[in-house]
């Protein structure tokens, strides 16, 4: 720790001692005088006097550490305010000094965009001599003369400057390109022209040959349907003829034929007549057979029915008497069964009074407990049979 630092104490803090106490170990002078301070002395825990020093020391120490506290606060309030501030000061400074390059260099930045301007003019009208000589599909002879017009129209002059060389020797070399194209174009056109000529006159004359064999074709075709007309009205007539003739014996024949139509029909009408009176005859005869037939099966149903009916009554006389027959039988039966009922049970009561009686039962007490238990009067207990 440096003198100045030593002889500063908690009460001369201030914003301009600052960046020298609030550095590494710059509060632990405070830190030491304030700890001497308070544990230079041990007040009396039982006295009044000795309690409220010890609460006033203690706010002694509160006390000191906000007047450490507060000023180093501030000091780091400012310190986190400084780079702001720096770095505002010299983003205004770049920028002044970029404005400042920029301004002295705008003079040779606008000459070179005016040089750069002059050359590509230059350039682009020697490149588009060029172009003259280029072209995408072949040309005609006629638009191969008018480029080499335009071409040669072109000046070459002081305006070209330091291009000028460059410029007629490009403008050379493509009039020498296009006036060979020219010749080129105009010998081969005049080839078809000629070619041309000859396929034209070799097509008249193809046309020619072709009309003159229509014309043949269409004599010959007019005298072909000539002898087709005249031998087509001659089988015409004698097909007619022929019809005619056809048409009598067809007529002469529906004469005989109705003739003989009539005469079979009188006959097949007399032969009708006469199977429709022979059917009548025998449809009588049946009608009365059935008649009779009739009547002798409506006398058969009333003699079987009589007799079904003879029958039936019979078969219920038997079935009544059957009926009373069987009652009688089971009333028979049942009489016996009650009566060998009777009797196994008379048996059975009297094996239990001797039962009794051999037991040392009187006779009249056991017929009495017998009687008593077959009626079941005695709980309990019952005889099985």
């Amino acid at each position: 720790m440096s003198a100045t630092q030593q002889v500063i104490t908690i009460d001369d803090i201030s914003a301009e001692n600052a960046p020298v106490i609030y550095v590494a170990g710059g509060l632990n002078q405070f830190l030491e005088a304030v700890k001497a301070e308070v544990t230079g002395e041990v007040p009396d825990l039982k006295t009044r006097k000795g309690r409220e020093r010890i609460a006033s020391l203690a706010a002694k120490v509160s006390k000191s550490k906000a007047a450490v506290e507060k000023p180093g606060r501030d000091y780091l309030k400012r310190l986190k305010e400084m780079p702001k501030v720096v770095e505002t000061e010299l983003r205004e400074f770049v920028n002044a000094m970029d404005a400042l390059r920029d301004a002295t260099r705008q003079p040779l930045t606008d000459w070179e965009k005016a040089e750069d301007a002059r050359v590509d003019a230059h350039n682009d009208a020697i490149q588009r001599m060029k172009d003259l000589a280029v072209f995408a599909e072949t040309p005609t002879a006629a638009h191969v003369a008018n480029v080499i017009a335009d071409l040669e129209l072109v000046e070459l002059g002081d305006s070209w400057e330091e291009f000028l060389p460059e410029a007629a020797q490009v403008k050379d070399r493509a009039l020498a390109t296009l006036r060979a194209l020219l010749a080129d174009r105009k010998k081969h056109e005049a080839e078809l022209a000629e070619i041309a000529k000859f396929n034209a006159e070799k097509a008249i004359r193809e046309q020619q040959e072709r009309d003159a064999a229509i014309a043949r074709e269409a004599a010959e075709r007019a005298r072909r349907e000539a002898d087709e007309r005249a031998a087509a009205e001659l089988a015409a007539a004698a097909k007619r003829e022929q019809d005619l003739k056809d048409q009598a014996a067809a007529q002469q024949r529906a004469a005989e034929q109705a003739a003989r139509d009539a005469e079979a029909a009188a006959a097949h009408q007399a032969l009708q007549l006469k199977l429709a009176a022979e059917q009548a005859e025998r449809i009588a005869a049946q009608a009365e057979a059935n008649r009779l037939a009739a009547i002798q099966q409506a006398e058969q149903d009333r003699i079987a029915a009589e007799k079904r009916q003879a029958e039936a009554v019979e078969r219920a006389r038997q079935e009544e008497l059957d009926r009373q027959a069987a009652a009688v039988a089971f009333e028979l039966q049942q009489a016996q069964a009650r009566e060998a009922d009777l009797e196994h049970k008379k048996s059975i009561n009297r094996a239990a009074l001797e039962a009794f009686v051999a037991g040392g039962m009187t006779e009249e007490c056991a017929k009495q407990a017998v009687t008593l238990i077959a009626q079941r009067k005695i709980p309990a207990i019952s005889i099985q049979y």
